[in-house]
């Protein structure tokens, strides 16, 4: 199998979950001036993380709009074709930025299908009162403290707290994505990010 067929497959699959020490950063900057091999590295990098937040945020509504994993995957391949456009300017900026990115996909998602839900959420984007899988795992009401307390947080914080909670990230994924020197450096980001996101959240709760 030659190199070029190798990272095809790769791309298609979301790739495998092994160790891979070169930074998003640096990744970022050659995919900036046309490197499909780190486009197709920093997709493989992202996918299924991706895929796992959106199946575990997403209502019941939002998920039927079409198959979550298609709209994850081609979300990534449109995003990837404007990279260019992308200047990452904190830890785990990628990251949200795909996030957001897909959040825009499922509002044009509801206005091409004429959707009209009746109640708001999500990052503004409207919704129905039908549950997420987060929601019905903690409850609607520790969903919100648990948002609000992620936005008093670093970004740096917020990023590793999501990625490992929500897109279930291992130490070795983190720290590529967090920058960080070893999977136990991003074992340590994380639980001071967790102890801090459960101080905000007693805060807000007396």
């Amino acid at each position: 199998m030659s190199r070029e067929q190798s990272a095809g497959d790769r791309f298609r699959s979301g790739g495998s979950r092994s160790v891979d020490v070169e930074s998003t950063f640096h990744l970022i900057e050659r995919a900036r001036a046309g490197d499909q091999e780190a486009i197709e590295r920093l997709f493989a990098r992202h996918l299924k993380p991706l895929q796992r937040w959106a199946r575990g945020r997403l209502p019941k509504w939002a998920r039927d709009l079409a198959d979550t994993d298609d709209l994850v995957q081609d979300t990534l391949v449109q995003t990837f074709k404007r990279i260019e456009d992308f200047e990452p300017r904190r830890v785990g900026a990628l990251q949200a930025y795909l996030r957001q990115a897909l959040l825009n996909r499922i509002r044009n998602e509801l206005r091409r299908k004429g959707r009209q839900p009746h109640a708001t959420d999500l990052d503004g984007i409207e919704v129905e009162s039908v549950e997420s899988p987060l929601e019905q795992a903690i409850g609607r009401e520790a969903v919100e403290r648990y948002e609000a307390a992620l936005q008093r947080l670093k970004p740096e914080e917020r990023e590793a707290i999501i990625a490992r909670v929500e897109m279930d990230y291992s130490f070795e994924e983190l720290a590529e994505v967090l920058g960080k020197p070893t999977p136990d450096a991003a074992r340590k980001t994380a639980h001071r990010a967790l102890v801090r996101l459960a101080e905000e959240m007693k805060r807000a709760a007396e």
